[in-house]
Protein backbone atom coordinates (compact mmCIF):
# COMPACT_ATOMS: atom_id res chain seq x y z
CA UNK A 1 0.00 0.00 0.00
CA UNK A 2 1.50 3.29 -0.53
CA UNK A 3 1.93 4.30 2.89
CA UNK A 4 1.98 2.96 6.65
CA UNK A 5 -1.21 1.86 7.78
CA UNK A 6 -4.55 4.58 8.02
CA UNK A 7 -1.91 7.28 8.13
CA UNK A 8 0.18 6.24 4.83
CA UNK A 9 -4.20 6.45 3.08
CA UNK A 10 -5.15 9.45 4.52
CA UNK A 11 -1.88 11.04 3.38
CA UNK A 12 -1.58 9.15 -0.12
CA UNK A 13 -5.57 11.10 -0.87
CA UNK A 14 -4.63 14.46 0.92
CA UNK A 15 -1.98 14.29 -2.15
CA UNK A 16 -4.26 13.67 -4.60
CA UNK A 17 -7.10 16.31 -3.59
CA UNK A 18 -4.04 19.24 -2.97
CA UNK A 19 -3.29 18.71 -6.62
CA UNK A 20 -7.06 18.22 -7.99
CA UNK A 21 -7.97 21.98 -5.89
CA UNK A 22 -4.80 23.27 -7.71
CA UNK A 23 -6.71 22.65 -11.01
CA UNK A 24 -9.66 23.64 -9.19
CA UNK A 25 -8.19 26.90 -7.98
CA UNK A 26 -6.20 27.60 -11.41
CA UNK A 27 -9.67 27.91 -13.28
CA UNK A 28 -11.02 30.01 -10.88
CA UNK A 29 -8.41 32.77 -10.90
CA UNK A 30 -8.72 32.47 -14.79
CA UNK A 31 -4.98 30.88 -14.84
CA UNK A 32 -6.57 28.58 -17.24
CA UNK A 33 -10.14 28.15 -18.97
CA UNK A 34 -12.80 25.55 -18.34
CA UNK A 35 -11.98 24.92 -22.10
CA UNK A 36 -8.63 23.78 -21.35
CA UNK A 37 -9.43 21.06 -19.14
CA UNK A 38 -9.92 18.73 -22.71
CA UNK A 39 -6.31 20.11 -23.48
CA UNK A 40 -4.66 18.66 -20.26
CA UNK A 41 -7.12 15.83 -20.66
CA UNK A 42 -6.05 14.61 -24.20
CA UNK A 43 -2.38 14.97 -23.25
CA UNK A 44 -3.09 12.51 -20.07
CA UNK A 45 -4.81 10.68 -22.02
CA UNK A 46 -2.54 10.34 -25.46
CA UNK A 47 0.39 10.33 -24.16
CA UNK A 48 1.54 10.57 -20.17
CA UNK A 49 -0.46 7.98 -19.37
CA UNK A 50 -0.07 5.51 -21.86
CA UNK A 51 3.23 5.82 -21.29
CA UNK A 52 2.56 5.22 -17.29
CA UNK A 53 0.63 1.99 -18.27
CA UNK A 54 3.51 0.67 -20.84
CA UNK A 55 6.29 1.16 -18.33
CA UNK A 56 3.89 -0.02 -15.24
CA UNK A 57 2.47 -3.23 -16.60
CA UNK A 58 5.96 -4.37 -18.68
CA UNK A 59 7.44 -4.26 -14.92
CA UNK A 60 4.46 -5.63 -13.27
CA UNK A 61 4.53 -9.02 -11.06
CA UNK A 62 1.63 -10.83 -13.39
CA UNK A 63 -0.01 -12.01 -10.21
CA UNK A 64 -1.27 -8.52 -9.35
CA UNK A 65 -2.36 -8.24 -12.87
CA UNK A 66 -4.36 -11.41 -12.59
CA UNK A 67 -5.77 -10.95 -9.21
CA UNK A 68 -9.77 -11.32 -8.08
CA UNK A 69 -9.66 -7.90 -8.07
CA UNK A 70 -11.31 -7.66 -11.56
CA UNK A 71 -13.95 -10.92 -10.62
CA UNK A 72 -15.26 -8.28 -8.09
CA UNK A 73 -16.05 -5.45 -10.32
CA UNK A 74 -17.32 -7.71 -12.64
CA UNK A 75 -20.18 -8.97 -10.81
CA UNK A 76 -20.62 -5.20 -9.18
CA UNK A 77 -20.64 -3.80 -12.93
CA UNK A 78 -22.99 -6.51 -14.02
CA UNK A 79 -25.61 -5.71 -11.06
CA UNK A 80 -25.58 -2.13 -11.49
CA UNK A 81 -26.01 -2.51 -15.33
CA UNK A 82 -28.93 -4.81 -14.26
CA UNK A 83 -31.06 -3.23 -12.24
CA UNK A 84 -30.65 0.16 -13.97
CA UNK A 85 -31.74 -1.45 -17.51
CA UNK A 86 -34.46 -3.37 -15.41
CA UNK A 87 -36.01 0.04 -14.12
CA UNK A 88 -35.08 1.92 -17.17
CA UNK A 89 -37.26 -0.43 -19.65
CA UNK A 90 -39.80 -2.34 -17.50
CA UNK A 91 -41.12 0.76 -15.48
CA UNK A 92 -40.13 3.94 -16.98
CA UNK A 93 -39.98 2.87 -20.93
CA UNK A 94 -36.62 4.40 -22.01
CA UNK A 95 -35.55 3.39 -25.49
CA UNK A 96 -32.94 0.78 -25.65
CA UNK A 97 -30.19 3.47 -26.50
CA UNK A 98 -31.34 5.66 -23.00
CA UNK A 99 -31.54 2.23 -21.06
CA UNK A 100 -28.17 1.62 -22.34
CA UNK A 101 -26.41 5.13 -21.79
CA UNK A 102 -27.63 5.00 -18.39
CA UNK A 103 -26.20 1.28 -17.67
CA UNK A 104 -22.63 2.52 -18.59
CA UNK A 105 -22.92 5.73 -16.48
CA UNK A 106 -24.01 3.49 -13.44
CA UNK A 107 -21.07 1.52 -13.82
CA UNK A 108 -17.99 2.48 -16.54
CA UNK A 109 -15.46 3.89 -13.82
CA UNK A 110 -12.57 6.89 -14.54
CA UNK A 111 -10.39 4.28 -14.63
CA UNK A 112 -7.74 6.37 -16.66
CA UNK A 113 -7.82 9.80 -15.31
CA UNK A 114 -9.00 9.29 -11.91
CA UNK A 115 -7.75 5.61 -11.20
CA UNK A 116 -4.43 5.19 -12.24
CA UNK A 117 -3.38 8.11 -9.18
CA UNK A 118 -5.90 6.53 -6.97
CA UNK A 119 -4.09 3.19 -7.94
CA UNK A 120 -0.12 4.26 -7.80
CA UNK A 121 -0.68 6.80 -4.97
CA UNK A 122 -2.83 5.36 -2.51
CA UNK A 123 -2.08 1.54 -3.23
CA UNK A 124 1.15 1.88 -4.32
CA UNK A 125 1.34 0.23 -7.77
CA UNK A 126 -0.16 1.16 -10.77
CA UNK A 127 -0.70 -2.34 -12.45
CA UNK A 128 -3.54 -2.30 -10.21
CA UNK A 129 -5.77 -0.99 -12.30
CA UNK A 130 -5.20 -1.90 -15.44
CA UNK A 131 -7.39 -5.07 -15.65
CA UNK A 132 -10.30 -2.69 -14.77
CA UNK A 133 -9.18 -0.52 -17.74
CA UNK A 134 -8.70 -3.51 -20.31
CA UNK A 135 -12.17 -5.01 -19.73
CA UNK A 136 -13.68 -2.01 -19.97
CA UNK A 137 -12.23 -1.06 -23.64
CA UNK A 138 -12.15 -4.91 -24.63
CA UNK A 139 -15.39 -5.90 -23.79
CA UNK A 140 -18.06 -3.30 -22.09
CA UNK A 141 -16.88 -0.47 -24.99
CA UNK A 142 -17.43 -3.05 -27.53
CA UNK A 143 -20.67 -4.39 -26.07
CA UNK A 144 -22.24 -1.27 -25.49
CA UNK A 145 -21.52 0.15 -29.29
CA UNK A 146 -22.94 -3.20 -30.80
CA UNK A 147 -26.54 -1.90 -29.15
CA UNK A 148 -26.04 1.25 -29.82
CA UNK A 149 -25.43 1.14 -33.56
CA UNK A 150 -27.89 -1.15 -33.91
CA UNK A 151 -27.03 -2.81 -36.56
CA UNK A 152 -25.26 -0.43 -38.45
CA UNK A 153 -21.99 -1.52 -37.43
CA UNK A 154 -20.39 -4.86 -38.09
CA UNK A 155 -19.53 -6.67 -34.85
CA UNK A 156 -15.54 -6.90 -36.25
CA UNK A 157 -15.97 -2.94 -36.13
CA UNK A 158 -16.96 -2.89 -32.75
CA UNK A 159 -14.48 -5.22 -32.16
CA UNK A 160 -11.66 -3.42 -33.41
CA UNK A 161 -12.41 0.08 -31.74
CA UNK A 162 -10.91 -0.40 -28.46
CA UNK A 163 -7.72 -0.87 -30.09
CA UNK A 164 -7.51 2.76 -31.73
CA UNK A 165 -7.23 3.58 -27.78
CA UNK A 166 -3.83 4.59 -26.84
CA UNK A 167 -4.42 3.14 -23.13
CA UNK A 168 -5.34 -0.49 -24.68
CA UNK A 169 -2.68 -0.39 -26.65
CA UNK A 170 0.15 0.63 -24.26
CA UNK A 171 -1.27 -1.87 -21.69
CA UNK A 172 -1.63 -4.73 -24.18
CA UNK A 173 2.04 -4.01 -25.18
CA UNK A 174 3.46 -3.84 -21.44
CA UNK A 175 1.73 -7.32 -20.91
CA UNK A 176 3.11 -9.10 -23.72
CA UNK A 177 6.35 -7.56 -22.59
CA UNK A 178 5.81 -9.03 -19.07
CA UNK A 179 4.66 -12.65 -20.84
CA UNK A 180 8.11 -12.54 -22.36
CA UNK A 181 10.39 -11.30 -19.94
CA UNK A 182 12.63 -9.44 -22.27
CA UNK A 183 13.33 -5.67 -20.70
CA UNK A 184 14.19 -2.42 -22.51
CA UNK A 185 17.38 -0.83 -22.80
CA UNK A 186 17.94 1.63 -19.89
CA UNK A 187 18.30 4.43 -22.84
CA UNK A 188 14.81 3.29 -24.18
CA UNK A 189 12.51 2.97 -21.12
CA UNK A 190 13.84 6.98 -19.70
CA UNK A 191 12.19 9.08 -21.85
CA UNK A 192 8.96 6.47 -21.58
CA UNK A 193 9.05 6.97 -17.88
CA UNK A 194 10.06 10.63 -17.66
CA UNK A 195 6.69 10.51 -19.80
CA UNK A 196 4.51 8.70 -17.24
CA UNK A 197 5.88 10.78 -14.77
CA UNK A 198 4.05 13.64 -15.99
CA UNK A 199 -0.05 11.45 -16.04
CA UNK A 200 -0.88 12.15 -12.74
CA UNK A 201 0.02 15.65 -11.99
CA UNK A 202 -1.76 16.48 -15.48
CA UNK A 203 -4.97 13.79 -14.98
CA UNK A 204 -5.33 15.71 -11.51
CA UNK A 205 -5.14 19.25 -12.34
CA UNK A 206 -7.36 18.32 -15.30
CA UNK A 207 -9.61 16.72 -13.05
CA UNK A 208 -9.60 19.75 -10.51
CA UNK A 209 -10.60 21.81 -13.80
CA UNK A 210 -13.22 20.26 -14.84
CA UNK A 211 -14.64 20.24 -11.67
CA UNK A 212 -14.82 24.19 -11.84
CA UNK A 213 -16.63 23.96 -15.33
CA UNK A 214 -18.66 21.17 -13.66
CA UNK A 215 -19.90 23.90 -11.44
CA UNK A 216 -20.60 26.09 -14.12
CA UNK A 217 -22.76 24.01 -16.19
CA UNK A 218 -24.53 22.56 -13.46
CA UNK A 219 -27.25 25.02 -13.91
CA UNK A 220 -27.87 24.04 -17.48
CA UNK A 221 -31.51 23.15 -17.63
CA UNK A 222 -32.67 19.23 -17.70
CA UNK A 223 -34.86 17.59 -20.28
CA UNK A 224 -37.96 16.49 -18.72
CA UNK A 225 -37.85 13.42 -16.89
CA UNK A 226 -34.48 12.77 -17.09
CA UNK A 227 -34.02 13.97 -13.45
CA UNK A 228 -34.75 10.47 -12.14
CA UNK A 229 -32.73 8.69 -14.47
CA UNK A 230 -29.51 10.78 -12.99
CA UNK A 231 -30.08 10.20 -9.42
CA UNK A 232 -30.89 6.41 -10.07
CA UNK A 233 -27.43 6.48 -11.83
CA UNK A 234 -25.99 8.41 -9.75
CA UNK A 235 -26.80 6.03 -6.45
CA UNK A 236 -25.98 3.16 -8.16
CA UNK A 237 -22.74 4.39 -9.28
CA UNK A 238 -21.27 6.23 -6.51
CA UNK A 239 -22.51 4.25 -3.54
CA UNK A 240 -24.71 0.69 -4.63
CA UNK A 241 -21.42 -0.31 -6.63
CA UNK A 242 -18.77 -0.02 -3.86
CA UNK A 243 -20.73 -1.46 -1.39
CA UNK A 244 -21.51 -4.77 -3.88
CA UNK A 245 -17.42 -4.60 -4.88
CA UNK A 246 -16.85 -4.41 -1.14
CA UNK A 247 -19.79 -7.23 -0.02
CA UNK A 248 -18.38 -9.40 -2.94
CA UNK A 249 -14.51 -8.94 -1.99
CA UNK A 250 -14.80 -9.18 1.68
CA UNK A 251 -17.80 -12.12 2.26
CA UNK A 252 -17.29 -13.50 -1.26
CA UNK A 253 -14.04 -14.23 -2.00
CA UNK A 254 -12.39 -13.52 1.32
CA UNK A 255 -10.41 -10.81 0.15
CA UNK A 256 -8.24 -8.41 3.19
CA UNK A 257 -5.90 -5.78 2.68
CA UNK A 258 -4.84 -3.58 -0.45
CA UNK A 259 -7.26 -6.31 -2.30
CA UNK A 260 -10.33 -5.10 -0.45
CA UNK A 261 -9.32 -1.93 -0.69
CA UNK A 262 -8.59 -1.97 -4.60
CA UNK A 263 -11.61 -3.36 -5.29
CA UNK A 264 -13.36 -1.03 -3.20
CA UNK A 265 -12.07 2.33 -4.57
CA UNK A 266 -12.04 1.21 -7.87
CA UNK A 267 -15.72 1.07 -7.57
CA UNK A 268 -16.19 3.79 -6.10
CA UNK A 269 -14.40 6.04 -9.16
CA UNK A 270 -17.04 8.15 -10.70
CA UNK A 271 -18.54 7.52 -14.15
CA UNK A 272 -16.05 8.08 -16.84
CA UNK A 273 -16.36 11.44 -19.34
CA UNK A 274 -16.43 8.91 -22.34
CA UNK A 275 -19.67 8.02 -21.50
CA UNK A 276 -20.51 11.72 -22.26
CA UNK A 277 -18.62 11.22 -25.49
CA UNK A 278 -20.61 7.89 -26.61
CA UNK A 279 -24.06 9.97 -25.70
CA UNK A 280 -22.97 12.65 -27.94
CA UNK A 281 -22.18 10.38 -30.83
CA UNK A 282 -25.06 8.63 -30.86
CA UNK A 283 -27.56 11.46 -29.73
CA UNK A 284 -28.84 9.36 -26.82
CA UNK A 285 -29.46 10.44 -23.48
CA UNK A 286 -26.56 13.22 -23.46
CA UNK A 287 -28.23 15.06 -20.58
CA UNK A 288 -28.78 11.37 -18.43
CA UNK A 289 -24.83 11.07 -19.09
CA UNK A 290 -23.71 14.80 -18.47
CA UNK A 291 -25.41 14.88 -15.28
CA UNK A 292 -23.77 11.26 -14.50
CA UNK A 293 -20.42 12.35 -14.98
CA UNK A 294 -20.79 15.74 -13.14
CA UNK A 295 -22.42 14.36 -9.83
CA UNK A 296 -20.10 11.22 -9.58
CA UNK A 297 -17.20 13.50 -10.38
CA UNK A 298 -17.86 15.74 -7.37
CA UNK A 299 -19.00 12.75 -5.01
CA UNK A 300 -16.36 10.28 -5.30
CA UNK A 301 -13.51 12.35 -3.97
CA UNK A 302 -15.22 12.61 -0.43
CA UNK A 303 -16.39 8.93 -0.37
CA UNK A 304 -13.14 7.23 -2.04
CA UNK A 305 -11.25 9.46 0.98
CA UNK A 306 -13.92 7.70 3.51
CA UNK A 307 -13.43 4.60 2.25
CA UNK A 308 -9.55 4.89 2.32
CA UNK A 309 -9.61 5.68 6.36
CA UNK A 310 -11.94 3.15 6.97
CA UNK A 311 -9.96 0.52 4.89
CA UNK A 312 -6.87 1.29 4.74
Amino acid sequence: MGGNGLSGVVAAFAALVSVAVLGYVIGVIGLLRASDELVLSRLAFFVATPALMFATVSRADLGALLSPVLLTEIIAVAVTQLVFVLVAKLLWRRTTGQATIGALASSYVNAGNLGVPISLYVLGDAALVAPILLFQLLVLTPVSFLILDKGSRSPRAALLLPFRNPLTVASLLGLALALSGFSLPVTVMRPIDLLGGAAVPVALLAYGLSLYGSRRAASAPEEDGVGKDIALAVTLKAFAQPALAYVTARFALGLEGTQLLAATLFAALPTAQNIYVYAVTYDTGRRLARGAVLLTTGLSIPIMTAIGAVLG
